[in-house]
């Protein structure tokens, strides 16, 4: 038998087909290896063995290069950069972006070999030295003639290595050692990257540099002396251009009321942009009071139903009016957020000067305007249709009149021109008489109710009405009988009949006058048994009206429509107007009251002890809607309340001199619902719908007798 073939090396099983037993070459005869088999492998056919999805391509195909270009930019990096450019005033997208992203970095040591340091590492590893083994070679052979080494050395060098490296057992040149691969000298492929550099940009800038100029002189001290003179005349002369014609004979016998301003060109030129930027930190600052009030509603409202909260918002205050007390609040007629506050003293014994401040809700930090004044401030009233003009009421008995436009004083009256006698309470602006002439009344303690005039540039006076308690007169020096006079503490007018009014007196005493009577009232009620501090007329009502006291009250009253002579019919309306409709005693003495532009039935007043009181009358009669504790110290009391004619806000003076703002809740200011599809209600149909249902819950309280009249 002839003997077996011997197994084919690994790269023939892999790279070469078997061909079939049995099968001859080209004589057909067996082929049958004998021996070593691997000298015939050249006759076996190579099979290509390739995946199923590779594609066939032709030489041409496959000589085409491919060019990629591999560029440095990190697919990470952000590429809509925008950075304000300063020399352009805007916004714009910057070009340059850093691409650098570090994927490995590693903190090492590197040492000079030459260095003292690396020598000494060596000698304690252990590792000869470069220079010692060179120095070694060199011992060893010595080179022929001509720099070559000769034959017989170069013979014995080879040797000594070949057994140097059977030693240890490192491979000889061109052969590898066990378990190494080695690499495919012929299979070269060239490969090539090019990044991508960013272009450059160089800018440069060239500024002038600025003027100079050299100036040189000699101070003595009589220059020094001229300047000061000079720079008092020029002050003096300013002062003479404040003046108002007119009043320079005034002006040497009383102080001239000063406004603080800012002084000096350099800083008046930006006062607007500075004032613009203040309002804007403000903002800023008090951002969660100006969101609660634009935005927030107490939720719990919605869970109790007779009940209502304030909100505080700001507080306003100003450093020098903190030993004064607020004697007077009122909101501008046209800017809604602008309110004046005037400071005095109360206390007879300490008196001093007064301040006007105007206060902005875009502001809470600082007043708009500033006004001192040498007597104490007791009452104010701004102008309804010119809200630039401003009347004041004074401690010393004086009014005068302001213009915020000019920030100074127009008008203020002497002891020559109907000066009062004692403190002026209260200040109330009236239209206009025939000959477009502004006017205004004041009320008193001495008890006249004056009606001033201006009329171009003087302040003209008429006595109203003398206020006298009947039935007091005292016996002057001549035995004659003296009317003893009443003092005036507060009064108002009626929203229609302008010539019809109503007088509070120290006395407890509410007086209904009339403009064409100046000897006798209209009607006289016994009102309250201490010092009246505020009557109000209803805005909606024409003959309901309101008024608080020292008595701890506040009550509401009804006059009659009917103001004929007749005895029995006056008889009529005295008994009807003697009693009150409403009583609440609010357990202090209140010191002001107001009625709620938005209802005919809410009202709230203030006490001495530091409370504020809501009521609705048409949710609770008998109990306010809301008692809160709106002073922060002990032993404030509070002065004067006022409603905000446009917004659901509230604001209350103390005799700290800070003015407090409150937020009302919707349970204190509910509307009647209105139908669905139902047009919208002209201001005349409102004020009908507020008065009927005031109307309908005075008929509960109002006798029977009363009702049929």
């Amino acid at each position: 038998m002839p003997p077996k073939a011997a197994p084919k090396s690994k790269q023939a099983q892999k790279g070469k087909t078997s061909r079939p037993a049995g099968k001859s070459g080209k004589d057909g005869d067996d082929m049958t290896d004998m021996g070593d088999t691997d000298g015939d492998d050249w006759m076996n056919t190579k099979t290509l063995v390739k995946p199923d999805d590779q594609l066939d391509l032709n030489d041409q195909e496959l000589k085409e290069e491919f060019t990629r270009i591999l560029t440095a930019n990190n697919p990470h990096a952000p590429q809509n950069i925008v950075r304000y450019s300063f020399k352009e005033r805007q916004y714009k997208q910057t070009s340059h972006v850093d691409q650098l992203a570090i994927h490995f970095a590693l903190d090492g040591n590197m040492l000079h070999k030459e260095s003292d340091e690396a020598k000494r590492q060596m000698a304690k590893l252990g590792i000869p030295d470069s220079g010692e083994v060179a120095g070694s070679e060199g011992g060893e052979t010595t080179p022929a003639a001509g720099g070559a080494p000769a034959e017989g050395e170069e013979g014995k060098d080879e040797a000594k290595e070949g057994e140097q490296r059977e030693e240890a057992g490192t491979p000889g040149p061109g052969t590898a050692a066990k378990g190494e691969k080695l690499t495919n000298q012929f299979n070269y492929s060239e490969r090539a990257s090019q990044t991508y550099n960013n272009p450059y940009r160089e800018r440069g800038t060239a500024t002038e540099p600025p003027p100079r100029a050299t100036f040189a002189s000699n101070v003595t001290q009589w220059e020094i002396a001229d300047a000061y003179h000079e720079d008092f005349e020029k002050q003096e002369k300013s002062k003479e251009k404040k003046t108002i014609p007119g009043r320079k004979e005034e002006e040497k016998t009383r102080k001239k009321l000063t406004i603080t301003e800012t002084q000096g060109d350099d800083i008046s030129r930006i006062s607007k942009a500075t004032k613009i930027v203040e309002r804007m930190v403000n903002q800023n600052t008090y951002d969660d009071i100006a969101q609660d009030f634009k935005y927030y509603e107490d939720p719990s409202d919605e869970y109790r139903d007779n009940e209502g909260t304030m909100l505080p918002l700001w507080r306003f205050s100003y450093e020098k009016a903190k030993k004064l007390a607020v004697t007077s609040l009122c909101w501008n007629p046209m800017y809604k957020d602008l309110f004046a506050a005037s400071y005095g003293s109360y206390d007879f014994m300490k008196q001093g000067s007064g301040m006007i401040l105007f206060f902005s809700l875009k502001n809470p930090s600082f007043a708009e305007y500033i006004y001192e004044t040498d007597s104490g401030v007791m009452c104010l009233d701004v102008h309804p249709e010119h809200p630039y003009m401003v009347a004041i009421g004074f401690y010393d008995g004086s009014v005068g009149v302001y213009n915020v436009q000019k920030k100074e004083p127009v008008h203020r009256c002497t002891a020559k021109n109907g000066k009062h006698t004692d403190p002026v309470w209260q200040v109330r602006w009236q239209k206009d008489d025939l000959e477009n002439n502004h006017n205004f009344y004041s009320v008193s303690s001495d008890g006249r109710i004056v009606h001033w005039t201006i009329i171009k540039n003087e302040l003209l006076f008429e006595d109203v009405i003398t206020l006298t308690l009947p039935g007091a007169a005292g016996e002057g020096p001549d035995g004659t009988k003296v009317n003893t006079v009443g003092c005036g503490t507060a009064f108002d007018f009626h929203r229609k009949n302008d010539y019809l009014f109503l007088v509070g007196t120290e006395e407890g005493k509410i007086h209904q006058c009339s403009k064409a009577y100046s000897s006798q009232f209209l009607d006289t009620v016994d009102a309250h048994n201490m010092a009246v501090y505020k009557v109000r007329w209803n805005p909606f009502h024409p003959r309901i009206y309101i008024t608080c006291s020292a008595d701890w009250t506040v009550k509401i009253w009804e006059v009659s429509s009917k103001t004929t002579a007749d005895k029995s019919e006056t008889s009529s309306v005295e008994a009807q107007t003697k009693k009150p409709l409403f009583t609440f005693d609010l357990n202090n003495s209140v010191g002001d009251v107001a009625w709620a532009p938005y209802s005919s039935t809410v009202f709230a007043a203030v006490t001495a002890d530091g409370k504020m009181f809501v009521y609705d009358l048409n949710i609770n009669k008998y109990e306010p809607l809301c008692e809160q504790m709106v002073a922060q110290k002990k032993k404030t009391k509070l002065t004067h309340v006022e409603f905000n004619p446009k917004d659901p806000i509230i604001i209350v003076g103390d005799d700290r001199g800070n003015v407090t703002s409150l937020k009302i809740s919707p349970n204190l200011r509910k509307m009647p619902k209105e139908k669905k599809g139902a047009p919208p209600m002209d201001p005349k149909q409102k004020e009908d719908n507020e008065i009927a249902k005031l109307d309908k819950i005075l008929s509960m309280v109002r006798e029977p007798n009363e009702d049929k009249k």
